[in-house]
């Protein structure tokens, strides 16, 4: 083992060697009055002390030098590992080191060199609390602060963390309201309706989510409920208005099916069979060409009042903004070309929203299962499914 063998100036706490009577740095006298006695040196066999002590020449400040003394601009401080290497034998060797008690003059206290000094490991910044005396972290767990002693509040050493809601519990969600009757536009005021329970009704004036504000919302509208196997699903509770979620992928429609795009709502019907003929006397009602089409698609206008009715061209039918079979120019949310109705190789219908901005959505028949990121229309208030992971 090595050891730093030497002494500690008590005026800049420097280190000194073995003999000095100066400090190396300021100068100041190292409590050594009169020069230890050549005969008391110490006598040290070759193998306790190998011929590894490095010594160097060091400078000192021009203020406190003394005479003859070498003097730089910006000293440096001499290094504690290269002053002294003194090594020691082993506890086994037979091999003794002896010293005068004349070679070492009393002195004052004495210090451990920085490096032998036990260091306490640093405190960890504290996550919760900071001292309102000196502001100094105070890791958790502990009652006073390790700087001024300043005591923990009580309430502080006691504090527990608690769940915000039951949103946070794997598997349930919540609705998130993005545009409605009574919507705030500001993001800081986000309505949302967490839905913790087994089932959550939602209606005007009945349920656990209410609109009381929307006049097409039925009293009961619908009902938000978890299966038995944690999936979220919603039913409609035979509602005036129906309960309407955005379609993702091309989705098949039934004849009397309801679906919006943009502000407009729309139904697909039949196209009427061909019953016209001649009347009593034989004559023929004037009218249009007529094609033959397989489906038609109505917009429906508030209190039921059918508006547009377009035939299908063949085996599709567009809508859209312009440039399509059905155009609404006037309507902002409108895509250019919104969604498109056809026919399906086996004589069904399917759905496409042709990527428009705002969607395309179908009324639900009876229930539905929900994913997170749905979008749905509970009369005119539009939600966004969360379902945390």
């Amino acid at each position: 083992m090595d050891l730093d063998v030497g002494y500690v100036c008590s005026e800049c706490d420097s280190y000194a060697p073995l003999g000095a009577r100066l400090c190396p740095r300021c100068g100041a006298s190292l409590g050594f009055d009169e020069p230890a006695p050549a005969a008391a040196a110490p006598a040290v066999s070759e193998r306790a002390v190998p011929e590894r002590v490095v010594t160097a020449p060091v400078a000192v400040p021009f203020e406190t030098a003394p005479r003859g003394a070498p003097v730089l601009s910006s000293p440096p401080r001499p290094s504690l590992d290269r002053v002294l290497d003194l090594s020691l034998p082993a506890l086994g060797d037979s091999a003794r080191v002896v010293r005068s008690e004349r070679a070492v003059p009393p002195v004052g206290p004495h210090r451990i060199p920085t490096r032998f000094v036990p260091t306490e490991a640093l405190m960890e910044q504290a996550r919760s609390y900071v001292c309102k005396k000196c502001y100094s972290p105070v890791p958790q767990g502990h009652k006073f602060c390790g700087r001024c002693g300043e005591p923990v509040p009580r309430e502080v050493l006691g504090a527990q963390t608690m769940m915000f809601s039951r949103m946070l519990e794997p598997g349930k969600a919540k609705l998130v309201l993005i545009k409605g009757e009574g919507f705030q536009s500001d993001p800081s005021d986000e309505t949302a309706y967490l839905l913790g329970g087994r089932q959550h009704p939602c209606g005007r004036t009945q349920g656990d989510i209410l609109f009381e504000n929307d006049g097409c919302v039925s009293p009961l509208h619908a009902t938000f409920f978890y299966r038995d196997d944690g999936k979220l699903a919603v039913r409609d509770e035979a509602s005036l208005n129906g309960v309407f979620v955005r379609v993702r992928a091309p989705t098949q429609l039934q004849p009397g099916d309801t679906f919006l795009a943009g502000e407009q709502v729309f139904r697909l019907e039949l196209a009427a069979k061909v019953t016209d003929g001649n009347d009593a006397e034989g004559t023929q009602f004037y009218s249009s060409p007529k094609r033959v089409s397989p489906f038609r698609v109505v917009q429906i206008l508030r209190n039921g009042i059918l508006a547009t009715q377009v035939c299908a061209r063949e085996n599709g039918l567009t809508i859209g903004r312009e440039g399509c079979d059905m155009n609404f120019p006037n309507d902002p949310y409108m895509s250019t070309r919104h969604c498109r109705v056809e026919m399906t190789p086996h004589g069904g219908f399917q759905m496409v929203d042709t990527g428009s901005k705002n969607g395309t959505y179908l009324s639900v028949r009876g229930e539905r299962d929900l994913s997170h990121g749905d979008y749905l229309f509970v009369g005119r208030e539009l939600l966004r499914v969360d379902i945390s992971a």
